[in-house]
């Protein structure tokens, strides 16, 4: 199944911004969530064909969001890629463990995301 719509979750306007400016260039369709609940909501409600899912956030993080998306019948089919600064290999072992389909460290390279995202479809 070809990735078209990616949902770009991040309580950052910059990086969101950023990623979607990128993704929208390369013909994603793009929506954006500020929280692991809003994250939630719209995967729920948008279906998307992938999620970009930052881990530090207000309220629920991106791993408690993952967990939630990857555990939910309607949703644990969506592919989760964690974009956030945390870069531990422990941080990593966990967000995989959360259900994550991959995880990148930021500054989030664009040319090895867009691979990323191409190599899912």
């Amino acid at each position: 199944m070809p990735i078209k719509k990616i949902l770009v979750v991040d309580d950052s306007p910059t990086e969101r911004l950023a990623l979607t400016e990128v993704l929208v260039k390369h013909g994603y369709q793009v929506t954006t969530a500020e929280s692991g609940e809003e994250a939630i909501n719209k995967s729920r409600s948008e279906l998307p064909d992938l999620i970009l899912m930052d881990v530090v956030m207000p309220g629920m993080n991106g791993y408690q969001a993952t967990r939630t998306i990857s555990r939910d019948e309607a949703t644990r089919n969506i592919p989760i890629i964690m974009c956030t600064s945390k870069g531990l290999e422990t941080d990593k072992i966990w967000g995989m463990r959360q259900g994550a389909f991959d995880y990148m460290v930021k500054p989030v390279d664009h040319e090895a995301l867009l691979a990323r995202i191409k190599s899912i479809d």
